[in-house]
Parts: structure tokens; C-alpha cells; sequence
């Protein structure tokens, strides 16, 4: 190639050059979660446990709204009531938008979570709430899906015990898609802004 065509050539590749470097900057940027960002995780991808009624359920049940999963016991002293109860709060706060949020409840203590039992737990955070009880071999199938821990500790009376369990929030888009962990703890104010997101279509 002589050196008149490499001149004339030169223009062309500079030219697209720039539309390439246009269209990078044209890529959308990733949203700012202030939960853990686990888009594209591996687990966390199936929930087949039956609910408080005995109604088989799955993920594709809420196609269409943000879900927001947490595992945990009827008995728990703190952690439980207090996350289920930032939920309620986060659908009122949202206004219309919060009937696009679902929360679903996993008992990891299907001994003493009857179905009578945890149906009227989630039941005193909202009648949207879902409740799921599984067997024992379901429970534990679905906990190592979710990589959620949980394991009894005796209580002081004979036959006593409470349940250690990861305390967190595992967060789906409206597709479906797990997209969030928010941390116990992480507050009302950081989960309802990712929610917002989500339901933005982030």
C-alpha cells in the first residue's frame, strides 16, 4: 500500500475509531446498590417449598415484582421481627409501588413453624406476606441453594432451643433474577433505595 492511500485511509479509521469509542461510552453503567450486588450468582436460583397452606410455590409465582426472601423462625427474639418488620415499612413507604414488592418468609424451623403458626406470624406484617414450610430434608435442600446456614442451639429448659441462622436478604428483580444480599443490619433507608432501582427496571 503507497503512502497517498495510507494518508486517504487514515480519516476513515480515525473516524471509526471514535464511533467505537462512542459507543463504549454509550454502555449503560452498572447501578449503585448499597446492598451486595450478586447479579448473575449461580445460587440462590430456585425456591420450591409448599406455603402456610400447602400450595406448592416457586420463584416464578412473583414474575413481575421485586421479591424480597428472608429465612429465619417464628421464636426468634430479635433479628427476625425486626427485618420483617423494615419490609413493612419499606412497602408503605413506597406508596402504589410497594403491592410490586413481595415478601416471601422461609422458616428454617419447621418443627415447631406449623403452618397455622407461621401463617399467623406473617400475617401480623402484612396480608401480602408469604409463608413457606417445608419438611426438614426441603428446608435443608433449600438453605444449601440459598448457601444459608442454620443450626439448633439448646436452650436452658429441657427441649428448649433457638435456631442460629444467617440474618440477610436475598433480593430478586421482577424477572426473577437474584439480584441483591442486603446484610442484617445494613438499614431501612439502603434497601428501600435498591428496591427503588429495581423496580426502575435496574
Amino acid at each position: 500500500m503507497n503512502r497517498r492511500r495510507l494518508i486517504l485511509l487514515a480519516p476513515a479509521v480515525l473516524a471509526l475509531a471514535l464511533t467505537m469509542l462512542a459507543g463504549c461510552e454509550r454502555e449503560p453503567a452498572r447501578p449503585s446498590f448499597q446492598s451486595i450486588d450478586i447479579t448473575g450468582a449461580t445460587y440462590a436460583q430456585r425456591l420450591d417449598l409448599p406455603d402456610a397452606d400447602g400450595k406448592p410455590r416457586s420463584l416464578a409465582d412473583y414474575k413481575g415484582k421485586v421479591v424480597i426472601v428472608f429465612f429465619g423462625y417464628t421464636q426468634c427474639p430479635d433479628v427476625c421481627p425486626t427485618a420483617l418488620a423494615e419490609i413493612s415499612d419499606l412497602k408503605n413507604r413506597l406508596g402504589a409501588d410497594g403491592a410490586r414488592v413481595q415478601p416471601v418468609f422461609v422458616t428454617v424451623d419447621p418443627e415447631r413453624d406449623t403452618p397455622e403458626v407461621i401463617k399467623a406470624y406473617v400475617g401480623g406484617f402484612g396480608p401480602d406476606y408469604v409463608a413457606l414450610r417445608g419438611t426438614p430434608e426441603q428446608t435443608q435442600a433449600v438453605a444449601k441453594e440459598f448457601k444459608v446456614f442454620y443450626a439448633k442451639v439448646p436452650g436452658k429448659a429441657p427441649g428448649s432451643y433457638t435456631v442460629d441462622h444467617t440474618a440477610g436478604l436475598y433480593v430478586f428483580d421482577a424477572k426473577g433474577q437474584v439480584r441483591l444480599f442486603a446484610r442484617y443490619g445494613s438499614g431501612a433507608d439502603a434497601l428501600l433505595a435498591d428496591v427503588k432501582l429495581l423496580l426502575a427496571g435496574a
